[in-house]
């Protein structure tokens, strides 16, 4: 059963409407213990959802931007809760499918952080539905329509047919949206396959890559710093290298700097946006800004102390933050710093997704001055604080 509901139709002909972004892949329902404990130890759990591309697609809505999330759940009653509970935040789910025999994944977890022996997943998403996503089961046209499209390496692990989808989208082509692309290696939906190799092709392939300098050196065996790892991925137009609670180094070629409402390199493959320059309710696309700069001074801008509650969703916040501080034309150390905030959010939660800080409070506190950056403290209930000085300690 392939989604609809997001194209329109305008004097008998089919037009999609065009988002700030679009965001494809699988989101499951999560299970989370009510109390700290090994998963055989914990009596009752908590449900919420989870899936790196709907939470980022979660964020940048309640930011205000017009999202789209693409993907296919089971005709369950889990997937009546991810579609309702996603659509809650103002993200178009025009394009989710409902699957009438596969079933919506769900994965249990426990609160401790997963690079500890104390940390324990358990996923059931084999054969789920979203692993059944396809070229010829998603809508390509909506999934195109977007100033951004955002995708994810767990995508290309579901399955043949994913790993084939997520090719089809990363191939150069006229008119191709600005792709983003989250690396976010997992060992255990690769196992000893060729999932490095399949996830550094993509890479190369997109405009704008984030990835964890600690991930770059488990997937691809680079050491050496975030330098190193430009250095296996010189094509993509800004790389982001993140390193956890130190900070994050963007490496930028091309311009930094597109028209209406987009901050996006010059694509290195002259790629700029969906085709036709217009369309739906979004308005006009961004034009490509020609620079002949092949590449500006990386940007490194620490992280913020965080009082860290649980730290699974900090990367797909981190990625969110990134793209909304593009999408506003903002300069890149705000932008950076826009993917700390969004990421002390969620550290600050226990579930997957939290909700971002208003844009009051992310403008004022992304333009503090360096000495008052590196003092910010955040913890547990930050952004939904009064937003004054009491509300982060700068001691």
């Amino acid at each position: 059963m392939k989604a609809t509901d997001a194209v329109d139709t305008v004097d008998g002909a089919d037009v999609v409407d065009v988002v700030d972004v679009v965001a494809l892949g699988e989101s499951m329902v999560t299970f989370l213990p009510t109390r700290p404990g090994r998963l055989a130890d914990v009596p009752s759990f908590d449900r919420a959802i989870g899936g790196a591309e709907s939470n980022l697609a979660c964020a940048l809505a309640a930011a205000g931007h017009s999202v789209r999330w693409a993907s296919r759940v089971g005709a369950d009653g889990f997937g009546d809760h991810l579609v309702e509970t996603v659509a809650s935040y103002g993200v178009d789910v025009g394009c989710v499918d409902r699957d009438p025999v596969r079933p919506t994944g769900v994965y249990f977890r426990t609160a401790g952080d997963r690079a500890t022996d104390a940390h324990e997943v358990a996923y059931y998403r084999a054969g789920s539905a979203a692993s059944a996503m396809s070229v010829e089961t998603v809508d390509l046209a909506a999934v195109r329509a977007g100033r951004i499209l955002h995708l994810s390496g767990i995508t290309a692990a579901l399955s043949p047919g994913c790993l084939d989808l997520l090719s089809e989208l990363t191939a150069p082509a006229e008119g191709r949206p600005v792709v983003s692309f989250d690396v976010n290696y997992r060992r255990g939906l690769w196992g000893s396959g060729d999932g490095p190799d399949v996830l550094l092709e993509l890479a190369r392939r997109a405009d704008i890559v984030f990835v964890g300098e600690d991930e770059a050196a488990e997937a691809w065996g680079v050491t050496g710093g975030p330098e190193a790892v430009r250095a296996v991925l010189p094509e993509p137009g800004v790389l982001v290298v993140k390193q956890g609670g130190v900070g994050a180094v963007a490496f930028v070629s091309g311009a930094w700097g597109l028209v209406a409402q987009s901050c996006l390199p010059q694509s290195p493959k002259g790629l700029g946006g969906p085709p036709g320059g217009t369309g739906g309710r979004s308005g006009t696309l961004p034009t490509p800004v020609s620079d002949p700069t092949p590449a500006l001074t990386p940007v490194f801008e620490p992280a913020p102390v965080v009082d860290v509650v649980a730290p699974v969703g900090a990367g797909d916040a981190f990625a969110a933050g990134f793209l909304s501080g593009a999408l506003r034309g903002l300069p890149l150390p705000r932008t950076l710093r826009l993917g700390h905030l969004y990421a002390a959010a969620a550290l600050t939660t226990p579930a997957d997704l939290a909700a971002p800080p208003t844009r009051d409070t992310a403008d004022r506190l992304t333009a503090l001055d360096a000495a008052a950056w590196e003092r910010l403290r955040l913890g547990p209930g930050w952004t939904q604080a009064d937003p004054a000085e009491e509300e982060v300690r700068t001691p």
